[in-house]
């Protein structure tokens, strides 16, 4: 028999993957939604036989997580009992920390928001305070939110940081925070499993559900990107991917606090620093560019405060750098369905990232209901 990864399985008949087959299956019951699957549909997506799913979905009953949404006529027989997830079952805690605000959802398993509460974050005061005020914002959301069990803590933070380890590296603009196990302390002051990623990478995980490749570029206090290949979050092999802002576009260029010069992040955030967004716009699309031509990707999204203070500005400015990149080249494709939100005739189509300014939060809660449904194991990077 040839050995392979559980996780790479679509669905196993064998106890030691009753985890796995489990998380196949809400997975599923999430996708249905509110109208539901049956047992049959099930089995059929999953590859695992009737008896299994039916132990299941037995066992997801008792413990509140699935519901019956009725019949569905039959071809044949008696009329076919549908299934669906109870979202407010369970709930996850998306924790956004900027290096200004700190911004908290409580998602229910269909991820979304019940509540939501934003707050000053002392990013540049050290552990203490930080650990203090998270676990106040933390304290509040909870008893605004309904009543459920709380599965875990999604964190996205500024990168660049170790996801696998759950450590800091050196946050531009705050080199203290290098080495600091974040999620550790997190799980140790909250009580609950902690999860930790890259802001970016965080906002990326709920369009990565379609598939496809694009790149969510963030500018907000910083610009960092995160990169979905092939339907795949990418992280890198040292989780460094996605450090987008330190690519240099001047070598002349005014300093960065990472130690370079000419820094995208530094030549943007001094644009809107002088009133320019138009400038910082062009300089943002020419990077974007350069990125699209590295990875060939299918779309860009934005986001990020600043970009939320001038979306119409960003959009264009992003998209008209990308079309005259196309034209250079000499090469145009057509876009594919139109988008309220995008910008732009290019091959590459552009747009805000849903969500608005509560995306990343979005995102980090994602970070812990993606290894619920088997969107992504993430036990590698998980403290309990």
């Amino acid at each position: 028999m040839t050995s392979q990864n559980p996780a790479s399985l679509p669905g196993a008949n064998l106890p030691v993957l009753r985890g796995h087959n489990t998380a196949l299956v809400l997975g599923l019951l999430r996708a249905a939604g509110p109208e539901g699957v049956s047992r049959l549909e099930l089995a059929a997506h999953t590859g695992l036989t009737p008896q299994a799913v039916s132990k299941i979905t037995s066992r997801l009953r008792d413990e509140g997580l699935a519901a019956e949404a009725g019949r569905r006529a039959s071809t044949g027989g008696k009329p076919r009992t549908v299934l669906r997830l109870v979202p407010g079952a369970r709930h996850a805690l998306g924790l956004h920390l900027d290096r200004d605000e700190i911004t908290a959802v409580l998602a229910d398993l269909a991820g979304e928001p019940v509540a939501v509460r934003r707050a000053p974050l002392p990013f540049g005061e050290g552990a203490p305070a930080l650990l203090d005020t998270v676990a106040e914002v933390v304290a509040v959301l909870r008893a605004d939110g309904p009543p459920g069990r709380v599965l875990g803590v999604g964190v996205a933070a500024p990168g660049p940081l170790d996801h696998a380890a759950g450590v800091l590296h050196r946050v531009t603009g705050f080199p203290q925070w290098d080495g600091y196990p974040l999620r550790a302390a997190l799980a140790e002051r909250l009580a609950l499993p902690v999860v930790l990623d890259k802001d970016t990478n965080a906002a990326a995980l709920v369009p990565a559900r379609a598939a496809g490749s694009f790149a969510y570029l963030h500018l907000g206090t910083g610009l960092g990107a995160g990169l979905v290949l092939d339907g795949t979050l990418y992280r890198g092999p040292r989780t460094g991917a996605g450090e987008f802002g330190h690519q240099v576009l001047h070598l002349d260029g005014p300093p960065c606090h990472c130690g370079k010069r000419g820094c995208v992040e530094a030549l943007c955030l001094a644009a809107m620093d002088r009133g320019a967004p138009d400038e910082a716009a062009r300089l943002l699309g020419v990077a974007a560019a350069n990125l699209v031509e590295l990875l060939d990707i299918d779309r860009v999204l934005l986001g990020g405060r600043t970009v939320l203070g001038h979306p119409e500005v960003f959009l264009r400015g992003v998209s008209d750098a990308l079309d005259a990149r196309i034209r250079l080249r000499g090469a145009s494709a057509p876009v594919g369905p139109s988008d309220p939100s995008s910008e732009g005739s290019g091959s590459v189509p552009v747009s805000l990232l849903p969500g608005g300014a509560r995306a990343v939060a979005d995102g980090a809660a994602e970070l812990v209901l993606g290894e619920v449904f088997g969107a992504g194991r993430l036990a590698a990077g998980r403290s309990t």
